[in-house]
């Protein structure tokens, strides 16, 4: 393992892709402060940008990867290695690369602008998200052969998460308007772990009081050293999750 992921971190970062989404992100983040007034107008701006395209370009780029990376995993699944040594090191290392790039390019206007305790909570969601949708990504590519259909089933989720999602949750709020269900709403966020990442960062902003009576609920449960240990945990589950059933599934799968 401690020689694949080395060789596939490089690679990726050689990848013009990557280049190129680490630079968007930079000039995303940089033009956000430069345009705002204040570091908290400019880090909600970041925020809707990021919880759009880092999971885009996490499920995307690996589910590609994965893909176009066949003819290498039956290379190293010739040699006397284990199957989980290969899916874990493709994972851990797509993820590494993935994060470096986000780092990058958010970190360094983040660390300029913002105040130290929003802008590092900013860049662990951030790094999170990032591993979560490449968690999600292998999960769909080994469901299937096809490349076609994989990076449809990747785009589908991705729209799932950043905006079905959000549809539902709203079509739910009309729907039992009339019953208190703001508690049940904390329970329902947990299942999209980009509304989690949401709630997380518009908590830390001190906003919440624009949300309502659901934001108070939310500050009185995620504003809590245990809601935010057991958030962060939720989202670590988004990525165990994924990547151990795309684990089993390539273990038995016949490539």
């Amino acid at each position: 393992m401690k020689k694949i992921i080395p060789f596939i971190v490089l690679d990726i970062l050689k990848n013009k892709t990557v280049l190129l989404y680490t630079l968007l992100l930079a000039a995303f983040a940089w033009s956000a402060f430069a345009l705002e007034d204040n570091s908290s107008k400019g880090l909600l701006t970041l925020l809707n940008i990021v919880l759009l395209t880092v999971p885009m370009v996490s499920i995307l780029f690996a589910t590609i990867y994965i893909y176009n990376s066949a003819e290498f995993i039956e290379l190293l699944l010739s040699q006397p290695i284990q199957r989980k040594t290969i899916w874990t090191s493709l994972f851990v290392g797509l993820s590494l690369s993935l994060v470096a790039g986000f780092l990058v390019g958010v970190g360094i206007p983040i660390l300029l602008f913002a105040p130290p305790d929003v802008g590092l909570m900013m860049l662990a969601v951030g790094c999170l998200i990032s591993a979560v949708f490449t968690a999600i990504a292998f999960l769909g590519a080994i469901l299937t052969r096809d490349k076609a259909k994989g990076i449809g089933i990747s785009i589908l989720l991705w729209l799932y998460f950043a905006v079905l999602f959000d549809g539902l949750v709203l079509f739910l709020t009309f729907q039992f308007s009339e019953y208190p269900i703001e508690k049940g709403m904390v329970a329902i966020s947990a299942l999209s772990p980009i509304d989690m990442a949401r709630i997380l960062m518009l908590l830390h902003l001190d906003v919440s009081a624009m949300m309502g009576y659901t934001g108070a609920v939310f500050k009185d449960f995620f504003g809590t050293i245990f809601g935010l240990f057991l958030s962060f945990g939720v989202l670590l589950l988004w990525i165990t999750g994924p990547f151990l059933l795309s684990l089993s599934r390539f273990k038995h799968k016949d490539l």
